[in-house]
């Protein structure tokens, strides 16, 4: 399972013209599921978006996680984040799981991370979104479990 985390004033998922996820401050996360995937990666990954340290403290440090700060998430399924892009001019999605899988890892990703306690959005699995965001650094990290 990948990860791309954005640390966002706001941001924002809109699906035929309709937002669908919205959130005011805290942690965009683009989430690639791959076929070998399971509810323990899952788990580490969460651990990691909620836990990791890129929210400044008094003294403009990173030292703050999301669950530190009580920031919000957004959660966008994202299938290219998981493409193998080392050859050719044409990326590769041999790694991804399936659409079933992808689609119950990422339910179940976003189920677990609500009972964070945290506003959590998300986008609309499968569907051609639209995202909006306002990149607050900019900070961005490339997670993995």
């Amino acid at each position: 399972m990948k990860g791309l985390i954005q640390r966002v004033s706001n941001a924002k998922v809109d699906v035929d013209g309709e937002t669908v996820g919205q959130i005011e401050g805290g942690i965009l996360l683009l989430l690639g599921v791959e076929r070998d995937d399971d509810e323990a990666k899952a788990q580490k990954l969460l651990h990691k978006v909620l836990n990791y340290r890129i929210f400044s403290d008094d003294q403009g440090k990173m030292n703050l996680s999301l669950q530190d700060t009580g920031g919000e998430l957004l959660i966008v399924s994202q299938f290219t984040l998981v493409a193998d892009t080392a050859k050719g001019m044409r990326p590769g999605f041999s790694k991804g799981a399936t659409p079933a899988e992808g689609e119950r890892f990422y339910n179940y990703f976003t189920a677990q991370a609500k009972q964070s306690g945290l506003k959590v959005e998300t986008g609309q699995f499968g569907a051609n979104m639209q995202v909006s965001l306002t990149n607050d650094g900019p900070v961005t990290f490339w997670l993995e479990s």
